[in-house]
């Protein structure tokens, strides 16, 4: 095909089977974006593709849908993500609606019967580990081979803090649940193969789960982050072998305190100033905290 389409945020190239999308890092641009970078869609994880009229005056969109199990960024999303936020949506000048219908026409023209079945793999990469984010409760990091979560002294329930920082192994999870730091209840929760059917804890006292509060969790953050353990989790699973050569035991609660590096105590502060400048603790309470922070040092 080789035509390339210049949009709103991105710019879509299209091959012989597949579409290269760069996204821009401009200002205005979605931060999730930003994070993506450039994705490559093969023709055979999209179930349709298609020109509608824009919510803009003078615009189009050309919009594409993954297959459902083709994508892990839209499988771990769940379709929460916002219009604006979703990387298979170009938004186009009204004069480009013939090429762009020209494009979709050609696309459509080399999808299979299969288009309208689930993919029973992942066709389109996730982003790339190492990953981390802060949630309200913990810090998050995924390596590719496990998620650790580290527990924040201001925000973690107690519960938390008796189970000790967490450490989950790919090979030891079935799935991964992502609910929208933009709405209430926002969380992200590692399911353990053998756990799915077993009633589960609110997330704020499950040690397999964090939290999502006021800027922490962000949408540019988090998404990728479970995308890439979603990934993971389902390579692992269709390698047993695989599984089992990345198992990383789960780390055990310190047998004695240990003195916090002066990085975790400083990231700690912060966290606590942020929560101060949003209201959610008082003067007292802040200085009051703050201090038992540095008397740890």
């Amino acid at each position: 095909m080789g035509d390339v389409l210049a949009g709103i945020n991105s710019s879509w190239e299209f091959d012989t089977d597949s579409v290269l999308i760069r996204f821009e890092r401009g200002i205005r641009t979605p931060k999730l974006f930003h994070v993506l970078g450039e994705r490559r869609v093969p023709y055979e994880a999209l179930r349709s593709i298609e020109v509608v009229p824009g919510t803009r005056r003078g615009t189009v969109v050309l919009r594409a849908e993954p297959r459902p199990g083709a994508d892990p960024l839209m499988e771990a999303a769940a379709g929460q993500l916002r219009e604006t936020s979703d990387p298979y949506r170009l938004v186009l000048p009204a004069e480009r609606e013939p090429l762009a219908a020209s494009c979709a026409e050609a696309v459509r023209s080399v999808l299979g019967p299969w288009a309208e079945e689930p993919a029973d793999r992942h066709l389109v990469a996730a982003p790339a580990p190492p990953l981390q984010f802060k949630a309200y409760d913990g810090k998050v990091s995924f390596d590719g081979l496990a998620v650790s979560f580290r527990w924040f002294w201001t925000g973690a329930s107690s519960a938390k803090w008796k189970a000790g920082d967490q450490t989950f192994a790919v090979g030891e999870l079935e799935d991964v649940v992502w609910r929208s730091p933009e709405v209430m209840g926002g969380h992200l929760r590692l399911v353990r193969r053998g756990t799915r059917d077993r009633p589960s804890p609110e997330p704020d006292q499950d040690p397999a789960a964090v939290v999502f509060g006021l800027g922490y969790g962000l949408v540019h953050e988090s998404l990728p982050l479970a995308a890439s353990v979603l990934e993971a989790v389902r390579a692992a699973g269709a390698d047993p072998g695989t599984a089992g050569a990345v198992a990383v035991p789960r780390a055990e609660p310190p047998a004695a305190p240990v003195r916090p590096a002066p990085g975790d105590i400083a990231d700690r502060i912060r966290h606590l100033g942020e929560l101060h400048e949003a209201g959610l603790l008082t003067d007292d309470e802040f200085s009051t905290k703050k201090a038992e922070l540095l008397a740890e040092l």
